[in-house]
């Protein structure tokens, strides 16, 4: 286990690049076994949980190269259809990979995924969904057995904007001949990103970014593929310039299609300017022009940045109520804010109130899960002395390199073997 040691008061300045989408390459992926020959895909970002989904498709006999930010995938050696529970337990989008499975061999074994611990995170409506296509789904020694025997082309109307449950019904309806219809459907980049992949491989998608979607599906081919830039990772570097009060040009940031969260950001006195391609926080008196915030489906704002966005609202001045209706343990790792000083009140597992801004102190901090463990270390970037932040592994499965980001930002943090003290 590896451990960062964070000195805060240091402002962020300076330029930085943004990876790829890590949702939407761990859909692409999965996608790319549809196809009778090779894909490759460019921006890939190196994170851990993209490393277990490339072992768990070896494990089915997929041949991977990997090269930097390139991943070619050849799923020309495809041949088994039964998901290692145990790398399937590791992260939420293993379950991506029943689809392409089903389409290629008509079953499949799924474990019921695992990932962050922020809520109830149930596969009804993905299952619904398969449910309406012909899958007949049973439970047997805690696993899922999938079979597609019956294959239907049936429009359907989700239970939820489900956005892994769309990008299923994406990849499944790209296989079948004719046509169907997908209503009600996620809307977010990384579904986009997905849609125009599958475009690419041969699958004809109409509608794509709206949430009524048409398919009529046929043979697919491997194709290349350039993975969208991350903007949660966009919105979080936002937020960690504003915080520190520096100047920090964010490229791969296109402003026009990030809209709520740049509204958001502005709301709470954030300035910058825009390129075509780019974003720059500038020095900002941080002051709350509104006093609710809540995250909704896309194009509203993320839940995923809801938890950075709570630690801008602790340096702003004004009292705001910040909402995520959807997951209720995301608000639970306020309590490491509060011990550093915050002046935050649970209102319920949904809702905190925050007050600022308040005078952050360093403290021993614990990362719980992907957007709490960088929310933690965006906090000892403003505390004043040094914080101790354990279990950092859990934020690589979704930030390339970021202590080594943030030191090129100028942060004064150091990554350290819990085990032994080596850097």
């Amino acid at each position: 286990m590896s451990k960062f040691i964070v000195t805060g008061g240091k402002p962020l300045n300076g330029k930085i690049r943004l990876f790829g989408n890590k949702n939407s390459a761990l859909k692409l992926i999965p996608a790319a076994l549809l196809a009778d020959s090779p894909s490759t895909f460019t921006n890939v970002p190196d994170i851990s949980d993209i490393s277990v989904m490339l072992e768990l498709i070896e494990r089915l006999g997929v041949k991977v190269k990997r090269e930097d930010h390139t991943v070619t995938i050849d799923p020309s050696g495809l041949s088994s259809y039964d998901l290692d529970p145990d790398l399937s337990s590791r992260f939420r989008a293993s379950v991506v990979l029943a689809a392409p499975l089903l389409a290629r061999f008509g079953k499949t074994i799924v474990t019921p995924p695992g990932g962050d611990q922020i809520g109830e995170r149930l596969l009804d409506t993905h299952f619904a969904m398969m449910q309406k296509m012909g899958v007949e789904i049973a439970r047997k020694d805690g696993r899922f057995f999938l079979d597609w025997k019956h294959r239907k082309s049936s429009d359907i109307f989700l239970d939820e904007p489900s956005v892994t449950a769309t990008e299923m019904g994406l990849m499944m309806a790209s296989s079948l001949p004719g046509g169907m219809k997908i209503e009600d459907a996620a809307t977010e980049p990384h579904v986009t990103d997905l849609a125009m992949f599958l475009n690419k491989m041969g699958s004809k998608i109409s509608g794509i970014g709206s949430n009524v979607l048409n398919i009529e599906g046929g043979p697919m081919n491997g194709a290349e593929h350039r993975i969208c830039p991350d903007h949660i990772e966009g919105g979080t570097f936002a937020i960690a310039a504003a915080i520190t009060g520096g100047e920090v040009e964010i490229e791969g940031f296109e402003i026009d299609k990030y809209p709520m969260v740049m509204n958001y950001l502005s709301y709470m006195g954030v300035e910058f300017k825009a390129t075509d391609h780019s974003v720059t926080v500038m020095p900002s008196k941080l002051v709350a022009k509104r006093r609710k915030f809540q995250t909704r489906p896309w194009p509203g704002f993320p839940t995923d940045l809801m938890s950075p966005f709570i630690v801008l609202a602790t340096q702003t001045q004004g009292t705001v109520l910040c909402h995520d209706w959807m997951y209720e343990w995301r608000m639970f790792f306020v309590d490491d804010l509060i011990s550093m000083g915050a002046n935050i009140f649970i209102a319920d597992p949904h809702r905190v109130i925050v007050s600022g801004p308040t005078h952050l102190m360093s403290d021993r901090l614990f990362c719980k899960d992907i957007r709490a463990g960088i929310s933690v270390i965006l906090a000892a970037l403003v505390a004043e002395g040094k914080s101790e932040i354990e279990n950092v592994e859990v934020v690589n499965r979704g930030y390339e390199k970021i202590d080594e980001r943030l030191r090129e930002l100028g942060a004064e943090i150091e990554k350290y073997d819990s085990s032994n003290g080596q850097k």
